[in-house]
């Protein structure tokens, strides 16, 4: 049976083993890692993989020093392409890195595939103040949508959601629950005083 024809992937993909095995004395990139997340999303950029990393990197580890109790934010492993390509030699082809403690890999594949919003990055916030410092962080250079969706400057969408919404949503109170959708959906950034308000309101 013929194989259906589809879009030709570059031979990019890279094991965790082979990250971590770059050599430190070569390139001097390749930070130990003592864990493997079960699932670790890969993010598909053009050729602005490290720029994004470093980037998030910074936007929560700003958030850490804020909000205490969250996971580590780091870059952990950097690879680069070899003479075998498919990228130019010497170029970055992947950066492992850490957000809050979930590890995610950042990938130089090449203009073959773009982001949607079909996949979207959900950050929960306990505060408005942390809901207000990430939604503009990440959205400069990028874009601000609806119900606390934003498109970042990389093309990556996330949501930026106060932790309070899924209680307000799911009252027993059909009432209650029907005004606060009512709300969220004339929002862009999510504001926790008008949900609760819409909630209370008679």
């Amino acid at each position: 049976m013929d194989r259906p024809e589809g879009p030709t992937i570059p031979r990019v993909s890279v094991s965790i083993s082979t990250l971590l095995a770059v050599s430190e004395g070569e390139e001097g990139e390749a930070m130990g890692v003592d864990h493997v997340s079960k699932i670790e999303p890969c993010l598909w950029f053009d050729d602005r993989a490290e720029e994004a990393a470093n980037f998030y990197v910074s936007v929560f580890s700003a958030r850490r020093s804020t909000m205490p109790d969250g996971g580590e934010s780091k870059v952990l492993a950097v690879s680069r392409y070899g003479e075998a390509g498919p990228g130019p030699a010497g170029s970055v082809m992947t950066v492992e890195f850490l957000l809050e403690g979930q590890e995610f890999l950042a990938l130089n594949g090449g203009p073959e595939f773009t982001f949607t919003p079909a996949i979207s990055l959900i950050v929960n916030c306990e505060t408005q103040e942390e809901v207000d410092q990430l939604w503009e962080t990440l959205s400069e250079g990028g874009r601000k949508g609806e119900c606390g969706w934003l498109e970042d400057r990389f093309g990556v969408s996330w949501q930026i959601v106060p932790t309070v919404l899924t209680e307000l949503l799911d009252d027993p109170n059909p009432q209650r629950s029907e005004r606060v959708m009512r709300a969220m959906l004339e929002m862009q950034k999510l504001d926790i005083s008008r949900l609760r308000r819409a909630a209370e309101a008679a």
